[in-house]
């Protein structure tokens, strides 16, 4: 007669001590355990549930000791094993087991794969709501692929399903995913479009707050995109009070993102102090169950029960203070100091990326024309030599800042000098006189007009 409780629990010890070979020995057993329990001391159910507890258990063994391949192998032998087991727990098993192999590193393109293969199972089984739910996740991947295309394509089957079936939570997952993709093709109309429609339809069911902490992510990067950073800070703060409500390491490293578009937003407000201000609100409840931060960061304050972020020395926060420090400065060399020290932290986000290159070009526009202001001809080489650039960057902007009308002054580059011109004065007399000769001639024709008629 076997026990295989106490098999269970002889694996679970052998697991504690990272044991592979005991462990998948043992698991495997269970795994491979006949239904019939007539000769065994528990019962079906029971002897199910320790199957399924094994197969998880001994994903997670393969996952911490990176074995993708027997991951995949398990992922596959668990489809047709599951046939016999309820729906719910089948879901909640393979999207656990999926959910390992995409956390090991290079393995985005294997998990596309196996989600395939599991789509596939969940077709010829008639698992509906399995399948809708793997094609999404699949769309995901897709989207972080950067394969639009085929992630728009899946989604477009996806979301004619859920409108039959009125499935309101998965149509916000699907429309979301959609802005996102839409958003990052640079179709921004589109973007908002989508996004309007899932707020629309989590409007009438509970939202669950990490997904409404993602609605609330994304209308702030749309309204970034707009330059509306005042309105964006709101949404990020919102964003931010949802995420902090979970503290699991996939939603800190989101968190801490927010965070970044957070002072972001007050950095091209100009808004600086107001960053320390909400920092030290972070900082300040680390270890205590309140999180008190400051809506508009100056006057009114939110409290609100949840998980504390440890944002103490955080590489990523620490290169957006830098970042600021450098602004108030109001310093070139320091903000290109800046973004060469912090490159990883600040240059692979596209949004920050984007904003920060803006914030570079008005703050060198800034620091040139105030170099400008006292003289009425100026060395390229002074110029350079005061900012810490090069004199082809400096020459290169100065052009650009001619051609905009930005100043007014031409370059002498065989002199290596800058002449700088007084704005020139627009006489308005010119326009009056214009629009005399012009009513004047309106006139003239009324008159003829009216002449004519009198003939």
């Amino acid at each position: 007669m076997t026990d295989y409780q106490k098999i269970y629990q002889e694996a679970e010890v052998s697991f504690n001590k990272n044991d592979i070979n005991k462990t998948e020995s043992l698991l495997t057993e269970i795994i491979d355990s006949d239904n019939n329990t007539e000769n065994l001391n528990l019962k079906i159910e029971k002897l199910i549930e320790l199957k399924e507890s094994s197969i998880l258990k001994l994903g997670k063994l393969y996952s911490n000791n990176d074995l993708k391949d027997k991951l995949i192998e398990l992922i596959k032998k668990s489809c047709l094993l599951m046939s016999s087991f309820a729906k719910s727990k089948t879901s909640k098993i393979l999207k656990t087991l999926i959910d390992l192999l995409f956390n090991l590193n290079d393995s985005i393109d294997l998990t596309i794969d196996v989600l395939n293969y599991c789509i596939n199972w969940s077709i010829e089984e008639k698992r509906t709501f399995l399948r809708q739910s793997l094609q999404l996740r699949l769309s995901n991947l897709f989207y972080l692929k950067k394969n639009y295309n085929e992630s728009l394509n899946l989604l477009e089957l996806l979301l004619k399903e859920f409108k039959k079936l009125d499935d309101k939570n998965s149509l916000v997952e699907v429309l979301l995913l959609e802005s996102k993709i839409y958003f990052n093709l640079k179709n921004f109309s589109k973007s908002k479009s989508c996004l309007t429609s899932a707020k629309t339809s989590a409007n009438s069911i509970y939202c669950p707050t990490k997904l409404q902490g993602e609605l609330d992510l994304m209308n702030g990067i749309l309204l970034l995109q707009d330059k509306d950073f005042t309105t964006a800070f709101s949404y990020f703060f919102e964003s931010f009070e949802n995420f902090q409500l979970h503290n699991d390491s996939e939603t800190n490293l989101i968190t801490i993102k927010v965070l970044k578009y957070m002072i972001l937003s007050k950095i091209m407000i100009n808004a600086l102090k107001d960053i320390d201000q909400i920092l030290s609100s972070i900082n300040k409840n680390n270890g205590t169950s309140t999180t008190s931060t400051s809506k508009s960061a100056s006057t009114s304050t939110t409290t609100k029960s949840s998980p504390s972020l440890d944002i103490t020395n955080n590489k990523e926060i620490e290169a957006m203070k830098s970042i600021a420090k450098a602004y108030e400065n109001n310093s070139l060399k320091e903000l290109e100091d800046c973004l060469k020290i912090n490159s990883l932290e600040l240059t692979q986000d596209l949004i920050i990326r984007s904003h920060l290159n803006d914030l570079y070009d008005s703050l060198f526009e800034k620091n040139l024309l105030k170099l400008f202001e006292p003289y009425s001809c100026i060395e390229i080489s002074h110029i350079s030599s005061v900012i810490g650039l090069p004199i082809e960057s400096i020459e290169s902007k100065i052009s650009s800042m001619i051609l905009d009308k930005k100043f007014y002054g031409v370059l002498d580059q065989s002199n290596g000098w800058l002449i700088i011109y007084d704005e020139p004065k627009i006489d308005q007399n010119y326009d009056l006189c214009l629009n005399i000769l012009k009513n004047m001639s309106t006139a003239v024709d009324s008159l003829y007009n009216k002449a004519s008629l009198l003939d």
